[in-house]
């Protein structure tokens, strides 16, 4: 069950846990008893989920209210970046040598070791 905020006239802020069909519903005070309606104090806490899902998040409102235009997102992702795949650098590849018999070398890798 989640936990929401509530904010009592008289007594101050509290929380409570109570089911999410009664997010909007008001709740009893602890100390006083009295109604008290539920209200938004603090955000979201975001610290239990994954690395890659809460930067996700961050980009998505950091671009919901001022997306980035094709120009600064060009200046941010020069060619050659290597996080989009759109850069005009490609990564160079591998060197491989093969001798008369057919066996395979790879000399730049680790040339301690015998190919199979």
């Amino acid at each position: 069950m989640p936990v929401y905020d509530y904010l009592c006239n008289d007594c101050g802020p509290f929380t409570d846990m109570r089911p999410m069909a009664e997010c909007d519903d008001p709740q009893d005070c602890p100390r006083c008893e009295m109604e008290s309606p539920r209200v938004i104090l603090t955000a979201p806490a975001f610290f239990c989920m994954p690395t890659d899902k809460r930067k996700a998040h961050a980009t998505n409102e950091r671009s919901k209210h001022a997306p980035k235009t094709l120009d600064q997102y060009k200046a941010a992702h020069g060619p050659g970046c290597g996080c989009c795949g759109t850069g005009s650098r490609k990564k160079p590849g591998r060197l491989v040598t093969k001798s008369k018999s057919g066996a395979v070398g790879f000399p730049t890798a680790r040339p301690w070791m015998i190919s199979h």
